[in-house]
């Protein structure tokens, strides 16, 4: 017997995935939180589930888990003290950016702390020219003194950001090798390793992220590994990253930038075999857990990848999955603000205290109380049963938000539904309808332990006609851990005009990255024939500030490809928005090449069809507050569990499992089909 198991550490809960590769038979564990430590909750949750299934831990044939402790220790910004060494008269650009407001109609919108003070970000004498020849040869000694007054100052990391460091990175591998001979005990960095691209900004943010968050998430690394080795777990664990596939832990500590969506990315990996198994290949993903929700668009069965992103305020250039988060969970705390009006999030009760209704000791409402108080929730006990909840304290909580408002009871915890479901509808918008696409033409896979919750009400907003719930959407991110391959990703940019010309240099740029790949492959032991590279390159119109990426098939790189490359350019163009400049001058910006290595994946079985009659699954029945009718109505509480394939549910109704609840509003039904996936459509 050979388990795979799967872990996502979340803001409130920490779900375990458990796969055995004998029998198929999947079996699903979910645990609270540690954030003071998430390596105790993580390898205690692990423990639990492989004592769950009567295993030990020399039966885990695989361990991949997806963590928030990069993105929480920026959000928080509880990083460590970093120092910078840079090319002089470039010292106060991590300040400058881009001159850009957060808000452009908000004069007093404020920007995110800057990573790195001034008076440690320390200026060297060099200069490389952006064809990569040497104008100021660097100093040794200067970066020496650099280095030794940044020890002085007790910095923990350090990072590495010279002008066309890209280009030509002999500098910042000297400045580097000095580090480590003066400041051994330090975390470092180059920009040429992390971000190895042009936008001179957006290199060095991304940069200094990386090194701020580098001893954090060792450190956490290191303690989660030798929690596993107590165990006696003999398999290497993966983590995950933010492109939706998984690498060593000694990657991961030195990349720590790369896994800032590291826990969002497995659930869209997951949805997309889902799309599959359905027959539904445009997607729209959505994850709503404790803390946030994830929206993520899949237009022909395949989430984007985008080169560069903004997370809380800082600018990041590492290939992540394209993924939208607001702060709209379960626990987003509803208040009443300054002038008056219901606001929800994204200030979240998280794990510890909780929502009002655990009886931690919180007393501002939450979305989940407001679930509670509707009894859309179990208003007596959540994640089947091991979970008490109090329904009295909820009701006192939002009764004085409602007091505040002058509403009553039902109609504040209703409209706390309603603003964290316009909240979660604008997200979705921008990832659909700004970006050229028609959220009517796809299908919502709701996920997390709140989506299917709330899915029913969003697909209303957004007049989405079909809706995909999950056997197991509560754990769907640990999951997609079991279904996601090895994957690492490298770039270089030479910016060139599409032309004959270029060939030569497309080759060279594609031989290098090729060599990339292969020594990653080399060092994660992937086998030849599971080794898969893609190539694809980022254009523009000359003038343009901004690029949009085209794949490049596998064969030569000759004139065809470059007409290839031109055709979907122009294509990808039109999509976006909605024009082609016929006649203008096309660029190639950045080349890249994605690795992959296949790995042995879970593999699922359909069932066989058990008739239309659910009644063998109802368990009960309770009084749900329905706004459509005006009050509360009587709906059939079914079991999820109990449920099998040709099923079908006629609302209103409740479904409930372990990992959440699904509401079936009026005038929708719910299939189950042969996967045991909830199929939501309008009657």
């Amino acid at each position: 017997m050979a388990w795979r198991i799967g872990v996502d550490s979340g803001g409130t809960f920490t779900d375990i995935c458990l796969f055995d590769e004998d029998s198929g038979k999947v079996e699903v564990w979910k645990v609270p939180s540690t954030p003071d430590d998430p390596s105790r909750g993580i390898a205690g949750g692990v423990e639990e589930g492989i004592g769950r299934v009567g295993a030990h831990a020399d039966d885990v044939a695989f361990l991949g888990h997806g963590t928030t402790v990069a993105t929480n220790a920026l959000i928080q910004h509880r990083g460590v003290r970093t120092g910078l060494i840079t090319t002089e008269g470039f010292k106060d650009l991590l300040e400058i950016g881009r001159q850009k407001r957060p808000e452009l109609y908000d004069l007093d919108a404020d920007k995110p702390p800057v990573l790195v003070t001034r008076d440690l970000r320390l200026e060297v004498a060099e200069r490389v020219r952006h064809d990569g020849s040497v104008e100021i040869a660097l100093d040794p000694e200067q970066v020496r003194s650099a280095v030794r007054a940044l020890r002085d100052a007790d910095v923990k990391a350090v990072a590495i950001c010279f002008l066309y460091g890209f280009v030509n990175p002999e500098h910042e591998a000297m400045a580097r090798r000095i580090v480590d001979e003066e400041f051994p005990g330090a975390f470092v960095c180059a920009s040429h390793d992390v971000a190895p691209e042009f936008r001179e900004f957006e290199r060095l943010s991304t940069t200094a992220v990386n090194a701020y968050l580098g001893p954090v998430m060792r450190l956490y690394i290191d303690r989660l590994g030798n929690r596993f080795r107590e165990m006696g777990l003999r398999v290497a664990p993966h983590l995950t990253q933010s492109n939706g596939g998984v690498i060593g832990f000694d990657a991961a500590a030195r990349l720590p930038v790369r896994t800032v969506l590291s826990g969002p990315s497995t659930g869209v990996v997951a949805a997309q075999a889902i799309g599959e198994q359905t027959g539904f290949s445009n997607l729209i993903t959505f994850d709503m857990g404790g803390t946030s929700s994830d929206v993520a668009l899949m237009a022909g069965g395949a989430c984007k990848l985008a080169s560069e992103a903004e997370v809380q305020g800082y600018p990041i250039k590492a290939p992540m999955l394209d993924i939208h988060t607001v702060g709209a969970g379960g626990g987003s705390i509803a208040y009443v603000d300054s002038g008056g009006l219901l606001k929800v999030g994204p200030r979240s009760a998280g794990a510890d205290p909780g929502p009002v209704a655990y009886d931690r000791g919180n007393r501002e409402p939450t979305v989940t109380d407001a679930n509670i108080v509707l009894q859309t929730l179990n208003p007596g006990e959540i994640l089947g049963g091991r979970m008490k909840v109090r329904q009295d304290l909820a009701r006192d909580a939002i009764g004085h938000l409602a007091d505040q408002l002058g509403l009553g009871l039902m109609e504040t915890a209703q409209g706390i539904i309603a603003v964290v479901t316009a909240n979660m509808a604008k997200a979705i918008r921008v990832i659909s309808v700004q970006r050229g696409h028609d959220p009517r033409d796809y299908a919502l896979v709701a996920f997390g332990g709140a989506g299917p919750l709330h899915a029913a009400r969003l697909a209303k907003e957004l007049d989405i006609g079909c809706i995909i719930v999950p056997r197991s959407p509560g754990i769907l991110c640990a999951m997609g851990l079991l279904l996601t391959d090895l994957r690492a990703d490298f770039a270089t940019t030479r910016l060139s005009a599409l032309a004959p010309e270029i060939l030569p240099g497309m080759v060279e740029a594609f031989e290098g990255l090729a060599r990339q790949c292969a020594a990653w492959f080399a060092e994660e032991g992937v086998a030849p024939a599971d080794r898969r590279i893609t190539r694809t390159v980022d254009m523009r119109y000359a003038g343009q500030n901004y690029e949009l990426p085209v794949t490049l098939p596998d064969g030569p790189i000759d004139e065809s490809a470059l007409a290839f490359l031109a055709d979907g350019f122009s294509a990808a163009h039109r999509q976006r928005f909605g024009f082609v400049a016929e006649g203008e001058t096309i660029q190639l910006v950045t080349f890249r090449a994605e690795a992959a290595g296949f790995v042995r994946k879970a593999a699922f079985e359909p069932s066989p069809l058990a008739g239309a009659d659910p009644s063998a699954a109802v368990v009960g029945e309770r009084p749900v507050w329905l706004p459509e009718a005006g009050g509360f109505v009587p709906c059939r509480v079914y079991d999820r569990d109990l449920l099998q394939a040709g099923h079908c549910i006629h609302g209103p109704a409740i479904v409930e499992q372990m990992d959440t609840t699904t509401v079936v509003l009026p005038g929708q039904r719910a299939l189950v089909e042969p996967y045991l996936n909830l199929i939501l459509e309008a009657l």
